[in-house]
Formats: C-alpha cells, sequence, structure tokens
C-alpha cells in the first residue's frame, strides 16, 4: 500500500487542491494522496484555471471535509494554511501532522488592482506548491523517520 497523504486546509477551495494535484501529477501513485478543509468552500475557479495553465486538471475535484473522506488513517498530514494548522483535528495512530504554509490566494487577489494582478497571485502560489509538492518523496521520509 503507498503511503497516505493529506493536504488540509480551511476550505479545500483552493491551496489543498493544487497540493493534491502536484502530487498527484509528479508522483502518480507515488502516494495515496488527498485534500480536505476543515470547512467546505467549493473549488476555487482560478485555482483550477492556473493548475489548467500549468497542465494539471483539477477540475473534477470536490471541495470536501476530512469527515467526507473514504479513509481517515493517513501516514502524513499537510496543512497548508494557518487556520487549519491551528484547528488541525486529531488523528490517531500514526498520522505525523507537519504545517507548510502558503499564501491565500483570494485573500491577495481581492486587494489587486486589476484582474491580472490578481490572477498572478495564484499563478505564483501554484508555482510555490508545485516546488514543494517536487519534495514530497524526500519530504515525507524526513518527516516519517524522525
Amino acid at each position: 500500500m503507498p503511503p497516505k497523504i493529506m493536504f488540509l486546509c480551511t476550505g479545500n477551495s483552493c491551496r489543498s487542491q493544487m497540493a493534491e494535484g502536484w502530487a498527484r501529477a509528479l508522483h502518480g501513485n507515488q502516494f495515496e494522496v488527498y485534500s480536505a478543509g476543515i470547512e467546505k468552500h467549493g473549488l476555487n475557479p482560478y485555482a483550477v484555471q492556473v493548475m489548467k495553465e500549468a497542465g494539471v486538471d483539477i477540475s473534477n475535484h470536490s471541495s470536501q471535509k476530512v469527515e467526507e473522506l473514504p479513509t481517515k488513517e493517513f501516514d502524513l498530514v499537510i496543512t497548508v494554511c494557518g487556520h487549519a494548522n491551528e484547528t488541525c483535528p486529531l488523528f490517531t495512530g500514526k498520522t505525523v501532522i507537519i504545517h507548510h504554509g502558503f499564501d491565500d490566494p483570494p485573500k491577495l487577489a481581492k486587494e489587486a488592482k486589476t484582474q491580472e494582478e490578481a490572477i498572478g497571485h495564484y499563478r505564483r502560489v501554484c508555482q510555490e506548491i508545485k516546488t514543494f509538492a517536487a519534495t514530497l518523496p524526500s519530504f515525507f521520509r524526513e518527516q516519517t523517520l524522525s
């Protein structure tokens, strides 16, 4: 069985969805990857757009809460926003929970002066998440062996 990894954020609308998409795209079946939220805010259309531009289709993803996932047993839970880190639910067993935060594109986009500036925040965070997701195999080993 491949290790189970979940990316957790507040609403499972943007950052955790992008992280799940990148982890699947970059690592195939090496991991069983999920994303969820403390709440359910719906899939962010700009997250879908920038991921598609980058060559990863997450349009079939749906926003879901942790309770809705088919499993509750994870090897690694990665919180990608401060609120999820502060309110992360308890997991039993061997689950390692770590925080690796990313800026919140919807929040930054609200302050943008143009549509291009707004989408630029999504593109930047998308690339930062891709860079992190590329390191997932070594990151996983480091976190679960320590």
